[in-house]
């Protein structure tokens, strides 16, 4: 009897790079290696979407649609190209309007895509049902999927077989329609018997026809397992990656896998062992200048009690090497336990897996429940739609009272079609304001990525790319520089100390302009005179990060704890402070700017 044929989604292109390099890998640096992969046989790819759109556009002053052309062009018509999607927040953080979901489904049809992999980390199948529309709409592949993960110990009311099962008959209730089923399970926390019984409990609600595959992680150490349980219980098709980018946060090795299944009667994607040592040998050479950080080559077996997807692991801790926060990383992990389970068990995916890594860093950064996330606030007052269970009732008043918000039960789009920074007139308008063409691709590009997506379009996007030879290393311990110590590629934000004073620096390739910003005086006022300066409090950010606003301007009355300016650090928003009442005598910092945790932003006389 022949062996049964079982479809392997090399993930390596886009989970693979996200969960090992936070998404930033140049396209020219692993084009090679596409062709590799597909002279090794390989047809069926995940090669965009996700986080591996803004971070084009946010760290590699790369376009993620280009990007997709020329994938597209390597492999040729008939291989099967795949996005991940997360529902009504397609590639962004937050919520779409109905026309930005509809425009994401539009654009990625137009740029190469077969497939559309969607996903609501809430298993809100309402997130789903537009969504889905769209995909269909525009000729796509919509491949529906339930997102898994295991809960903290002592948690219940979600997560399980059961659960699941509900979600599945919701999906099929709704009339959502889809092609193919995936369960997603972005921390690799699901034990190898979950995964059984959830498959077996599918393939008996939609019969043999249907197409049901498994995705997982190896952080926690059981992905091996878990996808010999799905192939078990009668899964058609697995994702796996390639190595360096394999194993550890990432998906199980295809080589490994291969292993794995000798001598069981599954046929993995028709792929030869040789040709994938061959393509295996192109893309390591293709990253063998990148930095690969060592927690993404390792297995953490406390990720099952405090789950953190591969994806967002390696992308938090190398924010937090940036910010000189990376010893805190181990108290991170630990704090998330609790965030999870007080915030309604939302699956630990994107966005809900930073929500709760925004969370579980201010708790430890700034004391337990000092602040709100924004994300995580919205989340538990029901502005991106339904948890599994109720959320904490404590952190839910928390939340409206320091979010200003009430809880919700409407439906995000509808709310979302009322924010007219979520309309493409909106993006058109401050496209024609900058001065650029206002294509489809750069209009949604905007309103994706916001105002970092204009700084891209207008040629002033970061370079962020970590290889062994740049100072990337520089607050962590256990990273080992490249022979070549060089700064070659060390493009990024610094502090220098010229005759002890400090001063933070950008610095770009080529012929960018470079931003010098003394630390410890004033840079520019806000107003279009000199300032005096008073012998009143200072205000200090809480925080490393960039200003992303300020709230206030010289002269301004404020009262202890008026939010003088907002701080972005780890994706999240973070407010500063008044310590004291008094007037704005000098604004330090203008927006954009990065500043140092202490550095004085404001001072009040």
């Amino acid at each position: 009897m022949a062996k049964k044929y079982i479809d392997v989604m090399d993930t390596t292109f886009r989970d693979g790079f996200q969960s090992v390099f936070g998404g930033r890998v140049l396209m020219n640096d692993f084009f090679p290696a596409v062709e590799a992969a597909k002279e090794a046989g390989i047809t069926h790819f995940e090669f965009g979407g996700g986080a591996r759109f803004q971070s084009l556009f946010f760290y590699l002053q790369e376009n993620a649609f280009e990007m997709m052309d020329k994938f597209r062009e390597i492999v040729g018509p008939e291989a099967n190209l795949q996005t991940l999607a997360r529902g009504i927040n397609t590639v962004m953080l937050d919520t779409g309007s109905r026309e930005l979901v509809e425009m994401h489904a539009k654009m990625f049809a137009k740029h190469g895509v077969t497939t559309i992999r969607n996903f609501d980390a809430l298993n809100d199948v309402q997130n789903l049902e537009y969504s889905a529309e769209c995909i269909k709409k525009y000729g796509l592949n919509h491949e529906v999927v339930v997102t898994l993960m295991d809960l903290p110990p002592g948690c219940v009311g979600a997560h399980d077989v059961p659960f699941y099962e509900k979600t599945l008959r919701n999906i099929l209730d709704s009339g959502v329609p889809f092609d193919s089923i995936a369960f997603k399970d972005a921390s690799g926390t699901s034990s190898p018997q979950k995964v059984f019984d959830t498959i077996k409990m599918a393939r008996k609600l939609v019969g043999e026809d249907t197409h049901i595959r498994l995705h997982t992680h190896e952080t926690a150490g059981v992905s091996v397992a878990c996808y010999l349980a799905a192939l078990d219980a009668g899964a058609d098709g697995i994702d796996l990656a390639a190595a360096p980018v394999s194993g550890g946060t990432s998906q199980p090795d295809i080589l490994t896998m291969m292993h794995a299944v000798k001598g069981m009667n599954y046929d993995l994607g028709g792929l030869e062992i040789e040709k994938i040592l061959k393509y295996e040998e192109t893309l390591n050479s293709c990253l063998k200048d990148y930095f690969i950080p060592p927690e993404a080559t390792q297995v953490s077996p406390l990720i099952p009690f405090s789950p953190m997807p591969g994806g967002a692991l390696t992308a938090n801790t190398q924010m937090m090497r940036d910010n000189g926060t990376l010893e805190k990383f181990p108290e991170v992990i630990k704090a998330m336990r609790e965030v999870v389970e007080k915030g309604g068990y939302g699956t630990s995916v994107t966005p809900v897996s930073q929500f709760y890594w925004q969370q579980a860093y201010a708790n430890v950064m700034f004391g337990p429940w000092k602040q709100i996330a924004p994300g995580y606030g919205k989340m538990v007052l029901g502005y991106f739609g339904k948890t599994p269970v109720t959320p904490d009732e404590q952190i839910v008043k928390l939340a409206s009272e320091k979010l200003k918000l009430e809880p919700t039960t409407e439906n995000p789009l509808d709310i979302a079609d009322r924010d007219e920074k979520k309309t493409m007139a909106y993006w058109e308008g401050r496209l024609k304001e900058e001065g650029i063409e206002a294509t489809e691709e750069n209009v949604f590009i905007a309103a994706a990525c916001d105002e970092k997506g204009i700084a891209f379009l207008k040629g002033n996007g970061p370079l962020n790319v970590r290889k062994i030879n740049d100072s990337t290393c520089e607050n962590d311990k256990n990273c080992v520089l490249g022979e070549n110590k060089g700064m070659s590629n060390a493009t990024g934000n610094y502090t220098v100390v010229v005759d002890g004073q400090k001063f933070n620096v950008t610095v770009a390739e080529g012929n960018a302009d470079i931003q010098v910003t003394p630390v410890s005086q004033t840079s520019t006022q806000t107003t279009s005179s000199p300032a005096p300066v008073g012998n009143g409090a200072d205000v200090p950010a809480t925080v490393a990060g960039n200003v992303w606003k300020i709230n206030v301007k010289v002269g301004d009355v404020v009262k202890q704890g008026d939010v003088i300016a907002i701080l972005e650090a780890m994706k999240m928003e973070i407010d500063v402070e008044a310590p004291c009442d008094g007037t704005i005598t000098a604004i330090l910092v203008n927006a954009s700017e990065p500043v140092e945790e202490g550095q004085t932003i404001a001072k009040i006389g």
